[in-house]
């Protein structure tokens, strides 16, 4: 008999502040989606630093996420990011 495998943390959908739907879209959505997508708008948007590729040189909607408009290290970003996310169980209805 297979244990049926539990989604990870990553896995389970999360809520998004309206701030950071501006940039991934509306949630609720998995975790990795939401870092997907944020991805996906800051090459689109081409946010990287061109010489150091780690640092994201943040827009006027990712200004907002990250609360700065100062150029932030990609593993920083995740951090200001998992502000902006709550547990869908927690949130509630709308």
């Amino acid at each position: 008999m297979a244990k049926q495998k539990k989604p990870t943390a990553f896995a389970k959908p999360v809520e998004v502040s309206d701030v950071l739907a501006e940039v991934v879209g509306k949630g609720p959505m998995p975790r990795t989606a939401v870092t997907k997508k944020l991805w996906d708008y800051i090459k689109k948007h081409k946010l990287q630093d061109e010489n150091n590729k780690r640092n994201i040189v943040p827009d006027q909607k990712l200004t907002k996420v990250f609360g700065s408009s100062k150029p932030i290290d990609m593993f920083k970003m995740t951090s200001k990011v998992s502000k902006h996310l709550s547990d869908s169980a927690l949130a509630g209805s709308h």
